[in-house]
């Protein structure tokens, strides 16, 4: 099959890495951000064109406070140290994920890594922040909803096309593959609708030790599967 153009990653087990090494939960997320700038770097050079990472969903908020206000540091860090960086290497920055209710800071700073970044090609970096799949359906939802309430549109005008225009995701490709690191195997809210076709890949490794060497045998492993967008090949026996 090729290169997939657009990868997404879902980026797991940064605490039990620290837990397996004795140390605090904080050093897996900072050993994380290791394993995210790597593997940035890695994507160009592998030929993909998309690059969607998982940062903070959501849900993410139920946890500790003080884990919390660490991974939002980190953020801070990372956007503060390495934007400069993105943009010399012609990385576009973009943020999918609900934005109401966060930070001024943290809005801020999203905005400044989108507008730096907007005319740039040599890779679409998109991090999902504040991000959870059913709540972008729903967004989209309403959209369509109050549309339709204002005699803009009639419901039998809905289609796909039109309800993927109103996600986050508009104008980006679908994911061609779904990595996912630390050994679970689902989803997890993540690019629900977007990835209804991809390649899904789960591997047992925790995030912190994903290097380029692990995203090159990932891109090799999907060009060895059999994408069929569910059809079937040409005098293939329907199962």
């Amino acid at each position: 099959m090729g290169t997939p153009v657009h990868v997404a990653i879902i980026m797991d087990g940064n605490g039990r890495w620290a837990k397996a090494r004795g140390l605090p939960r904080a050093a897996g997320h900072r050993a994380g951000v290791e394993a995210l700038r790597a593997t940035v770097r890695a994507a160009p050079d592998l030929g993909v064109e998309w690059l969607t990472l998982y940062a903070f969903s959501s849900e993410n908020w139920s946890r500790p406070q003080s884990e919390v206000s660490d991974l939002m540091g980190l953020l801070k860090l990372f956007i503060r140290r390495d934007l400069a960086e993105l943009h010399k290497s012609g990385v576009r920055v973009r943020i999918i994920g609900g934005r109401e209710g966060l930070a001024p800071d943290i809005l801020a700073l999203l905005a400044e890594a989108e507008s730096l970044t907007a005319l740039n090609t040599s890779l679409n970096l998109n991090i999902a922040f504040n991000y959870g799949a059913r709540d972008e359906i729903v967004r989209a939802a309403q959209k369509l909803a109050e549309a339709a309430k204002r005699g803009e549109i009639e419901p039998s005008d809905i289609d796909s096309e039109r309800f993927a225009a109103l996600l986050d995701t508009a104008g980006m490709p679908d994911p061609d593959l779904v990595i996912r690191t630390s050994g679970e195997m689902r989803l997890s809210n993540f690019l629900l609708w977007q990835s209804a076709y991809s390649e899904l890949l789960f591997l047992a490794c925790y995030w912190p030790d994903f290097g380029a060497a692990d995203f090159e045998e990932a891109i090799r492993m999907f060009g060895e599967r059999d994408r069929r967008f569910g059809g079937r090949k040409a005098g293939a026996v329907a199962s």
